[in-house]
């Protein structure tokens, strides 16, 4: 295998050029576009080859569980794209979750987590977690006191989404990492819902950073994947040993179908988030809208922690209709363009209703709690003609 350009600094050039050029490993046959490693397994030239390749003597793939071609390229691609030293990516956006937090955590330990997150993740925090004899602590993300009490001796996780799903809750990243490093615990931000694009959670304290591949970086609906980032020596001595003797592997055929989506990343995204800002400006001037969440709007409680660490506002966003759940479900099915779906980040504008759906796995009494009410909608902005999604809103709110 060869690589073009091998002596070229790729962390120097501009996100556009990395998503086009990083990462590339080029065959013998010279293709142009990365070529799919739709295999399982690596044959050696000697019995002495595969020793020196599993006592990690000599460079090389084993087999797919652990690394491939394809796999390689993806994670190279994303640490460019995050800043980050090293990535491992996995079959899901949650066996990413679960990785980057078990691998490092054990009987005794302290977990700490923002209140407000995905169903899949206040799960393991509610349910799994304290099985394996781990405490955990629920901290109302935006109350900088309820942090500061939350940290005990023996700390040694912490987790937060922001922007949160459902409600875009925005956690202070830096004072949170401030205060993980000043207790030595590992701080661990889901930055699914702002991507890469929008906010660089690495810059601002995050030790680890996971992702659903799944969402803007395939961006298309096709493919399940997610990734962890950090630093070299907590990807490697850490967090592989964990994913290699637990098997969670993404295939190579979806990492292939994220590393050619990638090269599209931020022209998309750059769509993406201009239509969701346009689109939440509508809605909170609409009367049948009670309230709109989107980062960069003056009403959004969280607007100056949002204006301090994001880039821009994002591409998701949640409303409330006035009325309640019969008649957010009636305008959910007159819209005529939007689909109905739990997804999010695909091309396709997708809304949600996340107390029947993606937190449904919640008691009314905890969704309520963390603001999630029965006329909540969330809403995953795509790449259609803006003024196309404002009239299929404005048609379904208004019949």
């Amino acid at each position: 295998m060869t690589y073009k350009n091998k002596n070229l600094d790729f962390k120097k050039l501009r996100p556009e050029t990395q998503m086009v050029r990083g990462g590339t490993i080029r065959s013998n046959f010279g293709e142009t576009s990365e070529a799919i490693f739709l295999n399982s397994g690596f044959a050696y030239n000697s019995a002495e080859t595969a020793e020196s390749r599993f006592n990690g003597e000599a460079p090389g793939y084993v087999y797919s569980r652990y690394l491939n071609p394809s796999l390689k390229m993806l994670e190279d691609k994303l640490a460019l794209l995050e800043g980050a030293e090293a990535a491992c990516v996995m079959a899901s956006g949650m066996a990413a979750v679960f990785a980057s937090i078990m691998c490092q955590i054990k009987t005794g330990d302290h977990f700490i987590a923002s209140k407000v997150l995905f169903g899949s993740c206040f799960h393991i925090a509610t349910k799994i977690l304290p099985n394996y004899g781990i405490e955990v602590t629920l901290v109302e993300g935006t109350d900088h006191k309820a942090w500061e009490q939350a940290f005990k001796k023996n700390t040694k996780v912490v987790f937060i989404e922001t922007p949160a799903n459902p409600n875009l809750e925005i956690v202070d990243i830096k004072f949170v990492a401030d205060l993980c490093k000043k207790n030595s615990a590992c701080l661990i931000v889901d930055n699914i819902f702002a991507s890469p694009y929008s906010q660089k959670s690495m810059e601002l304290g995050a030790d680890i950073v996971v992702y659903s591949t799944t969402k803007h970086m395939d961006g298309q609906g096709r493919t399940l994947g997610g990734c962890v980032l950090g630093k070299e020596q907590f990807i490697k001595e850490i967090l592989l040993p964990f994913h290699r003797h637990t098997g969670p592997a993404m295939s190579p055929f979806n990492a292939w179908v994220v590393l050619k989506s990638l090269e599209t990343f931020q022209l998309r995204m750059e769509r993406h988030c201009e239509n969701a800002r346009k689109i939440a400006e509508f809605l909170e001037n609409h009367p049948k809208i009670k309230r709109v969440l989107y980062p960069t709007l003056k009403s959004h409680p969280q607007f100056e922690v949002a204006k301090k660490q994001m880039l821009n506002g994002g591409a998701m966003l949640a409303f409330e209709v006035k009325d309640g759940k019969k008649d957010t479900f009636a305008f959910m099915n007159r819209l005529q363009i939007i689909d109905i779906s739990n997804n999010l980040g695909d091309s396709k504008s997708l809304i949600t209703h996340p107390a029947t759906t993606t937190h449904s796995n919640m008691s009314r009494d905890e969704q309520e709690k963390i603001g999630i009410t029965e006329s909540m909608c969330r809403l995953s902005v795509g790449l259609e003609h803006v003024d196309d999604l404002i009239s299929d809103l404005n048609q379904a709110l208004n019949n």
